[in-house]
């Protein structure tokens, strides 16, 4: 099955795939590590600035290899991306999907930049998700402060419904109160279920995408699976997880020196939390 295929699944047996990002081999051992356990496809997402660290064509060669050893459906996507340079190398580099993040832009240089992404990607059967609505925090932080979303955020169903219509886009990441990041009690606030129901009225078969799944309530993500996300993802609470397993290591009083003896640890946290994630996400 192609990732195409798995999303359609996911869509009808209402069930969500998880894309979890990552920036290292450590990390990425940890993701496929749970995904095997499970014996569940994955999606594994690169930022622009994680590649920009790891490299592409390391990300790619690193998935391919992972993929033979763990025997796991994986699937990468290019995760917010706003230069074209940037999501035409993933294209032509062999990812599953691209997504475009022209929520910084008006929804008419929106839609006219995100057509031209498909018509792309579309020749070399790569999936585009684009983006309506403003997520404008970052997964790298731990807000100490109660996060407040400004209603002008939120995407508009109307909007949703023109800019799938006109672009062609195969899937939709939305804003319905999700976050970037995660507040430091580590639970966010409540989604806007009724923006979810109002947004998948317009949408009909397109796969929506729920983005800052890290710190989301576990009730929350349960029922927006049933109103129509199919696509979750995690990244922050992974980062979390690999700084708690070198930190568990660091305050020995003994510590390990050996980067293959203290980073073990880090995997491990990295499985445990991605096990919990795609056990929750399958319902």
């Amino acid at each position: 099955m192609n990732l195409k295929s798995y999303l359609k699944e996911a869509q009808k047996k209402q069930y969500a795939l998880g894309q979890f990002n990552f920036s290292t081999l450590e990390q990425l051992r940890g993701i496929f590590l749970a995904a095997q356990e499970l014996k569940k496809p994955i999606i594994l997402g690169t930022s622009p600035g994680e590649i920009s660290y790891l490299g592409i064509k390391e990300a790619i060669a690193l998935v391919e290899i992972s993929k033979e050893k763990y025997k796991v459906n994986a699937f990468l996507n290019l995760d917010h991306a706003k230069d074209f340079d940037i999501i035409k190398e993933a294209i032509d580099y062999g990812y599953s999907a691209v997504h475009f993040d022209g929520s910084y832009l008006t929804l008419e240089e929106n839609i006219k930049k995100t057509k031209e992404i498909v018509e792309y990607a579309h020749k070399k059967n790569v999936l585009v998700e684009g983006e309506v609505g403003a997520i404008k925090t970052e997964s790298s932080k731990i807000y100490n402060q109660k996060f407040k979303i400004n209603e002008e955020d939120l995407t508009q169903p109307e909007d949703a419904r023109r800019f799938i219509e006109e672009t062609g886009v195969d899937s939709l990441a939305i804003s319905i109160g999700n976050f970037h990041g995660i507040e430091l009690k580590g639970k966010n606030p409540k989604l806007r279920l009724d923006r979810l129901t109002e947004i998948k009225k317009k949408t009909g078969k397109t796969f929506l995408v729920l983005h800052g799944g890290s710190g989301t309530r576990k009730e929350d993500i349960k029922k927006a699976i049933k109103l129509g996300i199919v696509k979750i993802n995690i990244n922050t609470e992974l980062r979390i997880a690999y700084y708690q397993g070198l930190k568990r290591n660091f305050q020995k009083k003994n510590f390990e020196l050996a980067p293959y003896k203290y980073l073990p640890l880090a995997i491990k946290k990295v499985k445990e939390k991605t096990i919990e994630k795609i056990k929750l996400f399958s319902l």
